[in-house]
């Protein structure tokens, strides 16, 4: 069907399938196509010295896959671990990448008419990994490039491509 060589997600052609999860109060959704599998959490080796947001590396068939946790990534209020807290495994320009949420809610249909622009916020608010807002019933799901949040220079996951 095509959708390997798909661009990243922009508020103009951000219609498609996504995965949606909760992080504290809100509602997060992302492309469905950077989604390798969901699992259970469970407790990862750390690693010294490593940001808060780096809960360390677990072995995944014989790969091994950085844990990162959104909720304190995107300074969500961070629930305990539980029963519900997933990682979702992502597949984030050939590396392997798993990020800790609160739960995962479903995969949604959004047609580009249920998707508006991100507001526009002051400087204080970093907006660049938002790519819309969707209104679906009484949800407001935030739609986020997932690829361009773990590919952040800050993250030190992923090299910048060049």
């Amino acid at each position: 069907m095509g959708a390997r060589g798909r661009t990243p997600a922009t508020p103009t052609s951000a219609h498609g399938e996504y995965l949606t999860f909760r992080l504290g109060a809100e509602e997060y959704g992302i492309d469905i196509l950077r989604v390798q599998e969901i699992r259970s959490y469970e407790q990862p080796t750390r690693i010294a010295n490593a940001p808060s947001f780096l809960k360390g590396v677990v072995n995944l068939r014989g790969v091994i896959v950085p844990i990162i946790d959104l909720r304190v990534k995107l300074g969500c209020e961070s629930a305990d671990f539980n029963a519900f807290t997933v990682v979702i495994v992502l597949n984030i320009r050939g590396r392997v990448v798993g990020a800790v949420v609160d739960s995962v809610s479903d995969v949604m249909e959004l047609s580009h008419d249920l998707i508006k622009p991100a507001p526009a916020m002051n400087a204080v608010v970093d907006m660049s990994y938002v790519t819309g807002i969707a209104n679906v019933g009484d949800r407001m799901l935030i739609l986020m490039d997932i690829q361009a949040l773990m590919s952040a220079a800050d993250m030190g996951l992923i090299e910048a491509m060049g």
